[in-house]
C-alpha cells in the first residue's frame, strides 16, 4: 500500500513538471506564432521572384525552361521527361488546351533543338 501511495504521488508530481515546462515553453511559442503571422501579414506578393506567366511574343531559352519547369542546360533526357509529364496532364484530348499543348512543344523543340543525344 505504502509503495502504491509514493508511485502514485510521484507520478503526480512528475505531471506536474511537464505541465510547468509546456506553460513555460508556450510563452515563447505564442510570441514567435505572433510574429510569424505579423510578418506574413506584410509579405509582398507582387515582388516575389517567380515567373509571373503570359508568353512572349517569340519564345526564348529562358521561357522554354520556365514552362518545362528545368534549367536551360538540361540534357535530352531531362527535356523530354519533363516534356512528357506536363503534355500527360496538359493535353487537349484529356481536357487540357491546344494552346498551352502548342506552347509545351514549342518549349521541348527550343530546348531540344542542338543537344546531342
Amino acid at each position: 500500500m505504502a509503495t502504491t501511495m509514493i508511485v502514485v504521488g510521484l507520478g503526480i508530481a512528475g505531471s506536474a513538471l511537464l505541465a510547468r515546462a509546456a506553460v513555460r515553453m508556450a510563452g515563447p511559442a505564442a510570441r514567435q506564432m505572433d510574429e510569424t503571422l505579423k510578418t506574413l501579414g506584410k509579405f509582398d506578393f507582387e515582388n516575389y521572384k517567380y515567373y509571373r506567366g503570359g508568353f512572349e511574343t517569340k519564345m526564348t531559352k529562358r521561357e522554354a525552361a520556365l514552362i518545362l519547369g528545368i534549367g536551360q542546360s538540361s540534357n535530352r533526357n531531362r527535356v523530354r521527361e519533363c516534356h512528357r509529364r506536363i503534355m500527360l496532364l496538359n493535353h487537349p484530348d484529356k481536357g487540357g488546351s491546344p494552346y498551352l499543348a502548342a506552347k509545351i512543344n514549342q518549349a521541348k523543340d527550343m530546348l531540344d533543338h542542338g543537344l546531342k543525344k
